[in-house]
């Protein structure tokens, strides 16, 4: 039993695919991407692809090993997603093999459903209470949304305000007890978030994300101290070893690993583990296609301490394809009463419409996203 071929499938709106088949023909699916740079992660799976070419696809911890030590130089977005696509789809072609789910491989469930929250507001929030009272109209019992657009390092205080009473209406159309998670999107430099998060304790938030960026842990260190609102971070962190300074540093309340950035099942479970020796919660990351859902709800459930997952149905990103496009069995990912159930089925749980994906694939895409500018013509952080 041996690898015999990888392809890569760019399909709309902003996904990049990748089955891996085995010379038996059974096939394992995974979802390779850093959203804006397609070819970048493309290239490199096609390099890692010839360190996998000719192996036994069970060896998934020893495939993983020589996919992040047998270069030189490891880590980072491009590397980790590249090697988090071909671990996902080692899983897949696994399960698939013997019979089981991922979950089941992993230890087995420790929960049936997982609660799924929603995005409202877009890139830049206008008018959210009404979404978000739509949401709640459809069932969710969480929503996210993004708190600003571009600010400076030292912006008007009448922007804050804006955003106070933004959230503010959203938490007065939803009551107190549905979640409102403000993400911040790295887009605040620490003394304007020092301020904000303070405004922003009174509305009970399910978490502020992203705060400052993740590269400035002094700083979140120092933002922290302002608030009691649990905060999350995590999708620009690659390995437990970028997660480990976080832990050790005890301000982080909920790690967002994005099990196609941090190198996979294989690395994400691992990570998750780290976080429940630190006391500490696993949102993760997911505003990708149906390839990571899958792979996030099969650590989802068996993940003790994780809470809540993101998903990306209706997204603003979304235009031109939806989650359920590629799939054979679109009710996979049925959402009720603000939850989802965790696939059974072998592997990832999910069939991929094959013929969908190469067609989508024909027409590609190009996807990059914006780049911001404050007033005075300097670049802001999107």
């Amino acid at each position: 039993m041996k690898i015999a071929s990888l392809e890569l499938f760019k399909v709309p709106p902003r996904w990049l695919f990748l089955k891996i088949t085995a010379d038996d023909g059974i096939a394992g699916w995974g979802e390779p991407i850093v959203e804006g740079r397609a070819e970048t992660v493309a290239a490199a799976v096609t390099e890692l692809g010839q360190y996998v070419l000719g192996r036994n696809p069970d060896q998934i911890e020893d495939i993983w090993q020589v996919l992040y030590r047998g270069g030189f130089y490891r880590g980072g977005p491009v590397l980790m997603s590249a090697l988090a696509g071909i671990d996902q789809a080692l899983w897949d072609l696994k399960g698939r093999r013997y019979g089981l789910s991922v979950h089941q491989m992993l230890g087995g469930k420790v929960r049936d459903r997982m609660q799924v929250y929603a995005w409202v507001g877009g890139d830049n929030p206008a008018e959210v209470a009404n979404a978000a009272k739509e949401r709640q109209s459809q069932g969710y019992k969480a929503i996210k949304m993004n708190a600003c657009a571009e600010l400076h390092y030292i912006d008007a205080p009448g922007k804050v305000d804006q955003i106070v009473s933004r959230i503010g209406s959203v938490r007065a159309a939803v009551g107190n007890d549905f979640g409102i998670a403000v993400d911040f999107h790295g887009r605040v430099h620490r003394a304007m978030a020092k301020a904000l998060v303070r405004e922003l304790d009174s509305f009970r938030l399910m978490f502020i994300e992203e705060p400052v960026l993740s590269e400035h842990l002094e700083a979140l260190i120092e933002v922290a101290r302002h608030t009691t609102t649990p905060i999350a971070l995590g999708e620009r962190l690659y390995s437990r070893w970028d997660f480990k300074r976080f832990f050790q540093a005890g301000i982080v309340d909920i790690i967002q690993p994005d099990v196609s950035h941090a190198g996979g099942i294989t690395e994400t479970h691992k990570i998750a583990a780290m976080a429940e020796a630190y006391d500490t919660a696993v949102a993760l990351h997911c505003p990708l296609g149906p390839i990571t859902l899958a792979a996030s709800l099969q650590l989802d459930g068996c993940i003790p301490n994780a809470f809540i997952q993101e998903q990306s149905l209706g997204i603003h990103y979304n235009v031109g394809a939806e989650l359920s496009d590629y799939l054979v069995d679109p009710s996979i990912f049925k959402y009720t009463d603000g939850y989802v159930a965790i696939p059974e089925g072998p592997g990832l749980g999910i069939e991929i419409n094959e013929e969908a994906v190469r067609l989508a694939a024909s027409k590609g895409h190009d996807w990059r996203n914006p780049v911001w500018r404050n007033q005075d013509g300097s670049v802001a952080e999107w």
